[in-house]
């Protein structure tokens, strides 16, 4: 039977990180002041092997769990990633498996991931100009090398592709609709993301925040736009442009949480679960696995988990919050 949590919330949803690592810098993510040539990232022996991640996501769609999307870091840097992604995609129960990533290895994964079993992609991308991009993604990639990704990624079947942009008061907010128009003609999908003051060090600010119906407002008087049904779960409001070109979607995690939909965990590249983006502690699955314990521990250990999960930091959020201990977005994805 499928766990709820304290507040009613099924797990539909996973998202797994499978390394801690990444070729950006972003300000908002990894800044380099933090994350710089002495930082200890994860040794190779301290990450779920691709057997253990296929074992506790075997266990994780027995409890409900229909959705798995990869993440970070940057998910393609792990080593064989396709043999995992064939590995995952044979799992019974799992309808979708996604995988969000910058975009710059698509030209040389995009084919491989796609014949493994990978159904979707999402592309973050915060801005269409070279020297903007330089600066916050703090990587001497230049953005032509992500483009080139998303129209790899297109060639080898995935679309229409997800581009995600998130938006910071006088750092990018001039740029909604000329990434607008990059997305519509391309035949794509963009999300506009709220500044979230995820993790400790990326300097989140209220007054960073651009709500996302200031950019419903300016987005509406350029196209004109209609709402789409939202489904039970989803993070983003979507909305259709009226002339036929394609989709937008809002995600107003700051403005206007949604916490009582969240039907989402997230599990770490060294094995620890997390019910919540904003959690300061997780659940050590790595060691409950490599102690010996058999499936059926490990389903009565996740279940239990869950049903005690209250987690609504969102809707809880205050001047006070910014400042708590909270895991780092790169060590558990976005």
């Amino acid at each position: 039977m499928q766990p709820l949590d304290s507040l009613g919330r099924p797990l539909k949803a996973l998202r797994l990180s499978v390394t801690d690592r990444c070729n950006f810098r972003c300000t908002y993510c990894m800044p380099r002041e933090v994350f710089g040539p002495d930082y200890a990232f994860l040794p190779r022996e301290a990450l779920l092997s691709f057997e253990e991640i296929a074992r506790l996501v075997r266990i994780f769609a027995e409890l409900g769990v229909t959705k798995l999307r990869l993440t970070g870091g940057e998910p393609l840097l792990r080593r064989e990633l396709p043999a995992l992604v064939r590995m995952l995609a044979a799992v019974p129960g799992i309808e979708d498996l996604a995988l969000t990533t910058n975009g710059v290895l698509l030209p040389e994964l995009a084919p491989a991931l796609r014949a493994a079993g990978l159904k979707r992609l999402t592309v973050s991308l915060d801005t269409l100009r070279p020297d903007r991009f330089q600066a916050l993604s703090d990587t001497d990639l230049p953005l032509s090398r992500v483009l080139a990704g998303i129209e790899a990624a297109r060639s080898a079947g995935f679309g229409p592709l997800k581009l995600n942009c998130v938006l910071q008061r006088g750092v990018n907010e001039d740029e909604i609709l000329e990434l607008a128009t990059f997305a519509r003609e391309g035949g794509h999908t963009l999300r506009f993301i709220e500044f979230m003051d995820v993790g400790t060090t990326n300097g989140w600010r209220l007054e960073s925040v651009v709500p996302a119906d200031e950019v419903h407002r300016t987005l509406h008087a350029r196209w004109p736009l209609a709402p789409l049904h939202t489904t039970q779960g989803a993070v983003a409001r979507g909305w259709q442009y009226a002339d036929g070109k394609g989709e937008v979607g809002l995600i107003a995690s700051v403005t206007a949480p949604f916490c009582r939909s969240c039907d989402r965990a997230r599990l770490s590249a060294d094995g620890h679960l997390y019910t919540c983006l904003f959690a300061k502690g997780g659940l050590d699955l790595k060691g409950f696995l490599r102690s010996g314990h058999g499936d059926a521990d490990l389903t009565s250990l996740l279940a239990s988990h869950w049903k005690r999960r209250g987690d609504r930091y969102s809707e809880l959020r205050r001047s006070a919050t910014p400042g708590l201990p909270r895991i780092e977005m790169s060590h558990i994805g976005g």
